[in-house]
């Protein structure tokens, strides 16, 4: 965790070092928008396949050959841009980029405003590539295959979890679309079989990823984060073991039963059948409760949400919300020599019982509790960072200090969009849990006890006590 703060102070406008737009005719010739660049939004997301940013720009008359950018480069789409900005803490985002959608704003005589929607390369050549290919083994290694060898992507590629063998044909899929599929048929291969499923395949400026829910929450927090109303004064308010404040911050219980129900969240049936053998089977794998898996699952707080009792229906196969319905394909797409096909006719290439319906659970579970914070600009944090953040408890007594013990605790980074205008710089973060109940700490060996402790005071501030004894030593009013 990284023991420079960032404070308030830190949200002044950052600077934007580079924006290069060329041209698709003249791959010599670019025109630079960042003097004319009024607002700039960087986007990354667990659930979105390449970083995004918009610009919005003034084009001047005189950008390139004493005409605007729009009309003299010009800018049509597709174009490449060079994206480089740094935050307050010089941390940095370099990013290549490509014009998805040119939006003229305003036109005037002699400027207009024009908006630009920035995707990353892959993002573009994924509706240009289709998937005509057998995979075998590891679909970690067949993750690597399509964004090395398809979509021909010189991003590192190294942040891939190792997953479970799966054999397949894709239908002439786009490659995207077969990255997210494959998501929701792996387990992690370090885990027990049957016991959690599902992964997130996304895009940062650091590269791809492509890993599972679990390791996700298992992860070493990144930061700690407090949110109280008391200015951060440079610093020297931020409470010990806490690298910065949050300036604003919201909650959000998203826990709507029923929709989470029947999402199947908590409990499932899966009906298989074996066309090989004939065999029929239910099953009913449960998050909760005394068959559930709960204390296998890696969990950023002390427990799932906890259901009314009164609805829990007691027998075999009597509790669940949703029902999958799957044909097994028991001896297809065997590897290997002809012999050693023959000799695995009978193994089943999928195990939908101890990985669809865990999927279904874990992504659903992921999303129960959320909350929307704005901090400071901070470039170094990034879609699927763990984070720990503690807010105070709404208590009776005013000086109360003491955290809410609730929502406070590890969370994932689902989301987070990067601004930089002529009024400061900003980083809103959508953070997610599967859980609910405080564990951990801020920091190890510091604030044992879970409480704001003694404001750490950052050399040259005062915090308000030592201004208030500055100020009485030094006045010469009589005070009576």
């Amino acid at each position: 965790m990284a023991d420079t703060k960032v404070t308030g102070a830190q949200s002044t406008p950052a600077f934007i070092e580079r924006l290069d737009v060329f041209s698709n005719k003249d791959q010599g010739k670019t025109v630079s928008i960042v003097n004319g660049t009024m607002q700039l939004m960087y986007y990354e997301s667990l659930l979105q396949d390449s970083v995004m940013a918009t610009v919005t720009f003034a084009d001047s008359g005189n950008s390139i050959d004493k005409k605007s950018a729009l009309e003299g480069l010009p800018i049509v789409g597709t174009e490449k841009v060079i994206f480089k900005i740094k935050d307050n803490n010089e941390e940095q985002i370099e990013f290549t980029f490509y014009v998805n959608k040119v939006t003229p704003v305003g036109d005037q005589t002699t400027k207009g405003l024009v908006n630009l929607h920035l995707v990353s390369k892959e993002y573009i050549l994924n509706d240009e590539v289709r998937i005509n290919k057998r995979f075998d083994g590891k679909a970690s290694e067949t993750v690597k295959e399509i964004l090395t060898n398809f979509l021909e992507t010189d991003k590192d590629v190294t942040d891939i979890e190792d997953a479970t063998e799966l054999n397949e044909i894709p239908g002439q899929w786009k490659p995207y679309y077969t990255l997210n599929w494959l998501s929701k048929k792996c387990a992690p291969s370090d885990v027990t079989p049957g016991k959690t499923a599902g992964f997130f395949f996304y895009e940062t400026s650091k590269g791809y990823h492509f890993k599972s829910i679990d390791t996700l929450l298992s992860q070493e927090k990144k930061k700690s984060i407090i949110y109280n109303e008391t200015p951060d004064s440079r610093g020297a308010n931020i409470p010990e073991g806490y690298d910065m404040k949050a300036l604003t911050f919201s909650k959000d219980n998203r826990v709507n039963v029923q929709e989470k129900m029947q999402a199947g969240f908590q409990s499932t049936r899966i009906v298989l059948f074996d066309p090989y053998t004939c065999k029929y089977e239910v099953l009913n794998p449960k998050a909760t409760g005394d068959d559930g898996v709960e204390d296998s699952l890696k969990k950023g707080g002390k427990e799932l949400p906890v259901l009314n009792p009164e609805f829990n229906r007691p027998g075999e196969n009597k509790q669940f919300s949703r029902t999958t319905y799957i044909v097994k394909d028991t001896g297809t797409l065997p590897s290997g020599t002809s012999q050693q096909q023959i000799e695995k006719s009978k193994d089943p290439n999928f195990r939908p019982e101890l990985i669809t319906n865990q999927a279904i659970m874990r992504y659903n579970q992921l999303y129960a509790s959320e909350i929307e914070i704005t901090i400071p600009g901070d470039f170094s944090l990034h879609a699927g960072d763990a984070l720990y953040f503690d807010a105070p408890s709404a208590q009776e007594d005013t000086k109360n200090d003491d955290i809410d013990r609730q929502i406070g605790g590890l969370y994932i980074i689902s989301a987070l969009c990067h601004l930089v205008n002529a009024e400061g710089t900003y980083t809103k973060l959508n953070l997610v849990r599967d859980s609910f109940g405080r564990t951990g700490k801020a920091r190890e060996g510091k604030n044992e006890s879970g409480k704001p402790a003694t404001p750490t005071q950052t050399p040259g501030v005062q915090n308000p006590y030592q201004r208030t004894v500055s100020r009485l030593a030094t006045d010469t009013t009589t005070a009576f």
